[in-house]
Formats: C-alpha cells, sequence, structure tokens
C-alpha cells in the first residue's frame, strides 16, 4: 500500500492500465514530465501508453489505506506528527522531534501539542502569545545579549533587547516593539489606501483609454471612409476627363479623316484626267496631217490643268502631338500637387497627438538630453573631429587616420561612440550645404561606396538630408520629401521601446519635421553624413 514514486502510504490512490498503483499527485506529476515527449510510461514496470491515460480512483484500496491509517494512528498516535525537514519542529521533544503546532512570541521557542499544554494550563503561561508555528522564532532573539527583543530602535531603525536599550542605544529614540507595530501598522493603511486610490486611479485611466481607443478607432474608420470617397470621385473625375477627351479626338478624328478623303476622291479624278489627256496627247502625237495636228493641239492644250498638288503633307503622328503634350503637362501638374500636398497630408497624420509618450515641449525633450561622441574608429578618412570628438568637418587633406574595420571607407560618415536604447534627445548644429543626420545600427556595412553603407539608403539606417532650403528623409533608398522652417539646429529624439524616431526644426520654437513609427532591432548608435569640403555638424551640449 505504499506509493513507488513517494514511498509513503498511499494518498487518494489511483491505478493506471497496467495495473500499477499510485498516489494521484504522484502520477500525475511524473507525466506532467514526460509531457514534452508525448509519451507515457508506468515508473514500475515502464509501459508506454500512447494517449495520457484517465486516473480513476481505487476505491477499495483506498478503503484499505484508510484502515491501515487508523491502526497506525492507533499504535503509535505520534506516527503521522513527524517534523519532516520543511516543518517546524518542536524545541522541547529530545529524541524524534514532533511538529511543532504553535510558537511563544514570549518563550521564544516553538512546541507540540504535549509540551504546549502548561501553555495552556499555568496561569502564567496563559498570557504568553502564542502563534502559528514559525522557523523565524529565534530571529527574535538577540545575538549580543541572547534575550527576547521587545524594543525597536527608531534612530538606528531596528530590533533590540532590553539591556540594548539601557547600553548601546541609551539616549536614543525607543519604544516598544508593539508601539512600533501599531505605528508601522498606521502607515501601513496609509500606504494601502494610497495603493487603494492608485488603483482607482489607474482603473480610470484604463477606462478613459478604452474610450480613447474607441474613439481613435472610429475617427480612423470615418476618415478612411471619406477618404476612400474623395479618391473614388478624384478618380471618377479623371475618367469622366479621359472619356471625355476620348470623344473630342475621336470627333477631330473623323472630321480629319472625312476631309482627307474628300481629297484623295478629287485627287483621283484628277489623276484619271490627267491620264486621259496624256492619251489623246500620245495619240495626238501619232498625226501625220500637219493641218490637223496643229489644230488639235491648240484645243486639247487650252484643256490643260494645274501640275501643283494643294495638299499640305503632315508627319506621321503629328496630328495630335499637341494634345498629348498638353495632356503629359497636366499630368506633371497634377503629379507635383498631389505629391506636394500628399506630404502635407502624410504629416498631418504624423502629428496627430496620439503618442502620448513623446514630450511634447522643449523643456520635456531635454529631460532625456544625451552627450554625444563621435567614434575616431569609424570616421572617413577626410573628417577631422574636434570639440572633444562631438564636432566633424570634411577636409581635403586625408587626416590619416590608422586602418580600422570598423571606419567608413567610401562615404564621409562617421558613427557615435555611444549606442541608444530607450528614451534619448540629441541636437545637431548644422553648418554649410549639404549634411546629413541619421541614426543606425552598428551591424551596417562600413567598406565600399555601395547603398549598403550609406545612410539612408538600406534597412539599417534612418537619415534626413538637410540643405539651406530643403530637407529629405530618406530610408531604405526610399525618398520622402519633408516641409518645414529651416534652421541650423536640428532635434532628434528616439524611443527605442515604443519604435519612434522623430527629427525638429529647433529655433525658438521646436517644429515636427519627419516622425517614424518602426519596430528597432538592435541599439541606434548617432550618424553624421558631410558631403562639402568645410561643411560640418557639432552636437550640442545641452545640460
Amino acid at each position: 500500500m505504499s506509493c513507488s514514486i513517494c514511498l509513503d502510504l498511499l494518498k487518494e490512490p489511483v491505478t493506471v492500465p497496467c495495473g500499477h498503483s499510485y498516489c494521484r499527485t504522484c502520477i500525475s506529476s511524473f507525466w506532467d514530465g514526460e509531457k514534452e515527449k508525448n509519451n507515457y510510461s508506468c515508473p514500475q514496470c515502464r509501459k508506454k501508453f500512447t494517449e495520457r491515460p484517465d486516473l480513476v480512483k481505487n476505491i477499495m484500496l483506498a478503503e484499505l489505506v484508510e484502515e491501515k491509517k487508523k491502526n497506525r494512528h492507533q499504535d503509535d498516535p505520534d506516527d503521522q506528527i513527524f517534523a519532516a525537514a520543511e516543518d517546524v519542529a518542536c524545541d522541547v521533544c529530545t529524541e524524534r522531534k514532533l511538529k511543532a503546532s504553535k510558537s511563544c512570541l514570549v518563550c521564544v521557542a516553538s512546541y507540540c501539542e504535549k509540551h504546549l499544554q502548561p501553555h495552556h494550563e499555568s496561569a502564567a503561561l496563559k498570557r504568553h502569545k502564542l502563534v502559528d508555528p514559525s522557523k523565524k522564532i529565534q530571529e527574535k532573539i538577540c545575538s549580543r545579549h541572547d534575550e527576547v527583543m521587545k524594543m525597536f530602535c527608531r534612530t538606528d531603525q531596528q530590533c533590540i533587547c532590553i539591556i540594548c536599550s539601557i547600553e548601546e542605544h541609551k539616549d536614543h529614540d525607543m519604544v516598544s516593539a508593539a508601539a512600533e507595530k501599531t505605528e508601522k501598522q498606521r502607515e501601513l493603511q496609509e500606504s494601502r489606501a494610497d495603493i487603494y486610490k492608485n488603483i482607482q486611479d489607474r482603473e480610470k485611466d484604463v477606462e478613459l483609454l478604452k474610450e480613447q481607443e474607441k474613439t481613435i478607432k472610429l475617427s480612423a474608420d470615418q476618415t478612411v471612409e471619406h477618404s476612400e470617397q474623395m479618391f473614388t470621385e478624384l478618380i471618377r473625375l479623371l475618367h469622366q476627363r479621359s472619356s471625355e477627351l476620348e470623344k473630342e479626338v475621336r470627333s477631330k478624328q473623323q472630321t480629319e479623316v472625312s476631309a482627307v478623303r474628300a481629297l484623295q476622291e478629287k485627287l483621283k479624278q484628277e489623276i484619271s484626267e490627267l491620264k486621259k489627256r496624256d492619251a489623246e496627247l500620245q495619240q495626238l502625237s501619232h498625226t501625220e496631217d500637219h493641218i490637223q495636228f496643229v489644230l488639235s493641239y491648240s484645243s486639247l492644250s487650252a484643256l490643260s490643268v494645274s501640275t501643283h498638288s494643294s495638299i499640305i503633307h503632315r508627319g506621321p503622328g503629328s496630328c495630335f502631338e499637341e494634345v498629348t503634350a498638353a495632356v503629359s503637362e497636366l499630368r506633371e501638374h497634377l503629379h507635383k500637387v498631389l505629391m506636394e500636398d500628399w506630404t502635407k497630408v502624410c504629416q498631418t497624420v504624423e502629428r496627430l497627438d496620439d503618442l502620448p509618450s513623446e514630450p511634447r515641449t522643449r523643456a520635456g525633450f531635454l529631460k532625456y538630453s544625451q552627450e554625444i561622441t563621435l567614434d575616431p574608429n569609424t570616421a572617413y578618412r577626410k573628417l577631422r573631429l574636434s570639440e572633444g570628438n562631438r564636432k566633424v568637418t570634411l577636409m581635403r587633406e586625408d587626416q590619416l587616420h590608422p586602418d580600422h574595420p570598423d571606419r567608413f571607407t567610401g562615404w564621409s560618415q562617421v558613427l557615435s561612440r555611444e549606442s541608444r536604447t530607450g528614451r534619448c534627445y540629441w541636437e545637431v548644429e548644422v553648418r554649410g550645404d549639404g549634411v546629413e543626420v541619421a541614426v543606425a545600427y552598428k551591424s551596417i556595412s562600413r567598406a565600399g561606396r555601395g547603398r549598403e553603407c550609406r545612410f539612408g539608403f538600406n534597412d539599417k539606417s534612418w537619415m534626413l538630408e538637410c540643405f539651406p532650403n530643403s530637407y529629405t528623409f530618406y530610408h531604405n533608398n526610399f525618398r520622402s520629401p519633408v516641409s518645414g522652417p529651416q534652421s541650423s539646429r536640428i532635434g532628434v529624439y528616439v524611443d527605442h521601446t515604443a519604435g519612434i524616431l522623430s527629427f525638429y526644426s529647433v529655433s525658438v520654437t521646436m517644429t515636427l519635421l519627419h516622425r517614424v513609427n518602426t519596430t528597432f532591432t538592435e541599439p541606434l548608435h548617432t550618424g553624421v553624413h558631410v558631403y562639402d569640403y568645410g561643411n560640418s555638424a557639432e552636437f550640442c551640449k545641452l545640460r
């Protein structure tokens, strides 16, 4: 009647298909360990089961086990209450220790039911404080004086005994442990009240965010629906204009073709007349009678027609080239308008205040300001670093940087020494024409002039190109025109966790130029690309 797994008397015995019996919890735990292998077996005979067997209580064996327990208890009533390693043992038992049923805070000891009886019978001991068994009861004894610690020193914030209060802690602010507990209990209740209030506030915030989520979804759905209607109308109008133009061209085609065919008929008649006249002249040329020849020739000459054609010949495909040119001009105009206005639409979407994690003022950004230093080992050979490696300038002369595997060899670029995760903000002062401010993964390629090495032309970097009169954003070789006020100072904000990258024009105010929402898979390094001699970029000290 013992379980072969726990080696103890069976508890809620169950039988597996092969006939062996185990404690329900023991065999369940054993099979839980075999679950990943999807291969269940009997721990005794190792018989395998294709599926995990259902466990059914063995009623007869359970009754035998209960009878065995009763008999064992009658033979040795203490057999079931011996202390195991995880139990609190009785401090009085001298041989095999029994489980403690209570601990006394006054005696600083734990007692089994037998040795606890004096605490129930003696008037003096009845006043002692009994608690559930605790292994930490010995922690209440002062290690210096072997006395129960009943005092609390608020000056040193520790529990002490009476002797400690007289010696080491004399003149300190001391109270009884019970008084300190009362005070701490009051603080605990206040803390719980604060926590409860915070929970309520956050639950309200959660509800508000749920409403906000519904509002955002509804607004987005309405915007998409209205946009689809407007784009559908634009497409319908374009189809209508295309159909009208086709009708106009076909009508003109029919008119022109009819005129050409009329001229063809006229020319055919003239050709027929000319052939007839030529035949008459040929016949006249064979007349031998001189008088007859002269008279006939005079009458034929009077009927002669012009030999010059009045038809104006046009080159092939030139009839409607002006129409084609006009449509092409219209297409270019619409494309330009759509691109410019589309950028405004995208920027409007980007400016929507749906990112509560991003600061709204420059003071808010400055809380995340980070000092940037450039890594000389990554600098292109003609880039000069100065101002404590915060400034980079493109020089005509080679700066004699030593060879290094991290160095950019084809593009005049440099990366920061520090990598960025979490939230961070920095500003770059741009001087001259043609400076690019970027962020990139450390794994970006370095050797050569391929696109895999240049900021903004691969999936490992994001770049804002800064010219005196324009901004352009690049990522993965995709170009996006950017509009915004011109400034020599560019602010860059990164929230690595949220996947936000924002570029700002910084002057008296901050203006968002471009925002990226993505998922960053590596830490980010700051980057700069300078491609005109004498131009420079300097990372500003913001603290």
